[in-house]
């Protein structure tokens, strides 16, 4: 049987009952796939509730303490906090505002995801009329695959997230989001003094920003993140198996179809590919020494200013380490995959350099591209300021 050379002349759900539109359904969704997506991540965040507005209250305490923590992370760093001659604010916001300004943020990264799914059928020169069809219904629902993957991950996401760099993704603008109902929730189940629970989140996403506000740190992760995403490759066979799990003549086949396309598993688990596997030492490594810098700061700065700064590091330190399901799936899609070993290799770094070379040798971290460590550099702090010391 040959191919047919249109796509209406082959058109995958012909004949299927309550399906027979389903394919123009799809092609509309192709055009609104991030809007439906911040519709998902919206539902998710807030439980598909109205929240109340930010306390104003709330902002001017937030307003204080981020002026207190902004003095002290660039005095400690020595990095600018005001990029671009921009003004730096902590800005409260809730759990939608932050969704929504997330895969705002997210969304080039995310975008080639949607394409994924298809590629096989395009890669491969097969007449196989099974495989034809597979890969038409693949290109037609990647959208609907990519909408509800991304919505939910970031809906997630926005239910747990302090501020915005509890992944260290560089981010546009110079205001750094905070979520106060997450904090206060956080202070509630762990028994933490909520005010210096605020400072303490300031303090890091403050020292994220300087960091990656840094040029040649974020044109490195932007390359390093949008290479690993643009590394999923299609496995038309365990897409196929999955899809196989379909009801389309039940009683409920859109729930059906939901249910398989928004399990991550269907994008992350059938797509992961030997070029990106290449690529995780250099994320964790340029992770794992952000981290331990991040942490060698929070500490110079945090025991002299925050009164239950060893309660509060011991408890957050722990947290983020026990991450559930959801967020586990972000930090895979990502390469962003940090357990406590690597916390520990980062924390090892940075001290390894100051006791070596003090303070003025962690700061050098920062002055180029040539000198951030590299996988294997950051299990040998010597070895990097040996090499960081040679002539050019």
């Amino acid at each position: 049987m040959d191919r047919p050379d249109s796509p209406d002349e082959f058109n995958p759900f012909k004949g299927l009952p309550i399906f027979g539109d389903l394919s123009k359904l799809l092609s509309q969704q192709a055009s609104s796939t991030w809007e439906t997506a911040r519709q998902f991540a919206v539902a998710l965040a807030t439980d598909a509730q109205s929240e109340p507005n930010v306390d104003p209250a709330d902002r001017i305490a937030l307003e204080e303490l981020a002026r207190v923590a902004e003095l002290h992370v660039a005095s400690t760093t020595g990095l600018s906090t005001t990029p671009e001659g921009q003004t730096v604010t902590i800005t409260p916001v809730t759990r939608a505002q932050w969704a929504v300004a997330t895969l705002d943020a997210y969304q080039d990264l995310l975008t080639p995801l949607g394409s994924v799914s298809g590629r096989a059928e395009n890669e491969e020169a097969t007449i196989d009329p099974a495989q034809a069809m597979f890969g038409q219904i693949m290109r037609m629902i990647g959208p609907v695959m990519l909408s509800m993957t991304a919505g939910s991950m970031v809906g997630n996401l926005a239910r747990r997230s302090l501020g915005q760099y509890d992944l260290p993704v560089p981010r546009d603008g110079s205001k750094l989001m905070v979520v106060p109902a997450n904090i206060d929730a956080l202070a509630d189940e762990w028994s933490l003094d909520p005010s210096d629970l605020r400072l303490w989140v300031c303090l890091s996403e403050l020292t994220h920003h300087a960091v990656l506000s840094v040029p040649h740190v974020r044109r490195t992760m932007d390359g390093l993140l949008a290479d690993y995403v643009g590394g999923f490759e299609s496995d038309p066979d365990a897409l196929e198996s999955r899809l196989g799990n379909l009801d389309l003549v039940g009683t409920d086949p859109l729930s059906s179809l939901q249910s398989v396309l928004g399990d991550p598993e269907v994008i992350l688990g059938a797509v992961r590919s030997p070029a990106q596997r290449a690529l995780l030492p250099q994320i964790t490594a340029l992770v794992t020494v952000i981290a331990g810098y991040v942490d060698w700061t929070m500490d110079s700065i945090g025991r002299g200013l925050i009164g239950s700064y060893q309660r509060l590091s011991e408890a957050l330190r722990r947290r983020r380490v026990t991450a559930d399901a959801a967020d586990r799936f972000v930090e895979q899609m990502f390469g962003l995959e940090l357990s406590q070993d690597q916390y520990d290799r980062g924390a090892a770094f940075a001290d390894g350099v100051v006791e070596r070379a003090g303070t003025e040798g962690l700061a050098r971290l920062w002055r180029s591209t040539r000198e951030l460590p590299t996988p294997a550099e950051v299990d040998a702090p010597g070895l990097w300021l040996a090499r960081i010391d040679l002539p050019d």
